[in-house]
């Protein structure tokens, strides 16, 4: 194979600078919205955290009968919602949830008589569709912009379709903000909701004993009825849910791509560093050799 020619590795070096340009504005670009996706996490999770601690107390107090939400039945036909990215360039962050993703389908195919998948970004569906899946809903070509009325939406169809008995269990798939160089893969099942807040209510605690001087576990007056509260605050627990597994997993793609870009940038700082070696030894070998022949020529005419 020939070598390359000077002005090939000119070429070369000129392309790899202006593509280390591009990747280190791409780390900007996610760096500052990285900032603004952890200022939305920060401002959503004391919301989440307290609506779950206000189930938690409900559940305890609430018959399994009292909403079509807290129904328990056999996990016969199951859904998974995976929250993906719409574009790539964000190192491993699409692979880890696809790949758990395949996991998940592998565990539940034998025990399960349907499995369906909802997507929230393009990736995870672009992959999946090549598959032998059922894909049952999409939400794609968000490109980071997400908002609680598409939280409102989504939960909304999750909620419909496990009511109307479409499926008997829905599992949420998504990356969990940790840092911008970690982000840990989440699976939650997030319907039905009564044996998860249940156990959660009674974790460390002991059920005091019945009897004479022992005071009664308190109980709640509701005001509307308990049916129209439950039915209010278990969809908008759904809702609050995919809002903050969105949330999440935004920030984890910026944060993702942030160190996908870094390392990039420093690839082609290297890769600039080799390249220019290259050419300067190149170009010391052509001078070199022309002083030779110009040496050489000299002599001969002696």
């Amino acid at each position: 194979m020939p070598k390359a020619s000077l002005r090939d590795i000119r070429k070369r070096i000129a392309s790899v600078r202006s593509t280390r340009q591009i990747t280190k504005a791409m780390k900007m670009v996610a760096a500052a919205k990285l900032r603004r996706a952890q200022e939305n996490i920060l401002a959503n999770r004391p919301y989440a955290a307290k609506m779950l601690e206000v189930l938690r107390s409900l559940a305890a107090r609430t018959s399994p009968d009292a909403h079509p939400l807290l129904y328990r039945r056999d996990f016969k036909r199951i859904e998974l919602v995976v929250l993906t990215s719409d574009r790539g360039l964000c190192g491993a962050f699409n692979m880890n949830l696809i790949q758990r993703a395949e996991r998940f389908l592998a565990e539940e195919k034998a025990g399960a008589e349907s499995l369906s998948l909802s997507f929230i970004g393009r990736k995870g569906r672009d992959y999946f569709r090549k598959k032998k899946v059922t894909i049952r809903q999409e939400y794609v070509n968000l490109y980071g912009k997400v908002d609680y009325a598409l939280a409102s939406r989504i939960g909304q169809d999750l909620v419909q379709s496990y009511v109307e008995e479409r499926v008997d269990a829905i599992y949420l798939l998504y990356s969990e903000f940790k840092s911008a160089i970690q982000q840990r893969v989440v699976l939650e099942k997030i319907l039905p909701l009564a044996a998860d807040l249940l156990k959660e209510a009674g974790k460390g605690k002991e059920t005091p004993p019945a009897g004479p001087g022992v005071a009664a576990s308190v109980d709640y007056i509701y005001e509307p009825s308990e049916v129209e509260i439950l039915g209010k605050i278990l969809p908008m627990y759904v809702e609050v849910q995919v809002y903050r597994a969105l949330l999440e997993s935004v920030a984890s793609e910026f944060g993702a791509r942030m160190t996908a870009m870094e390392n990039a940038t420093q690839n082609a700082g290297e890769m600039i560093d080799k390249l220019t070696l290259i050419y300067n030894k190149a170009r010391q070998a052509a001078i070199t050799k022309e002083l030779i022949e110009i040496v050489s020529g000299a002599e001969a005419l002696k």
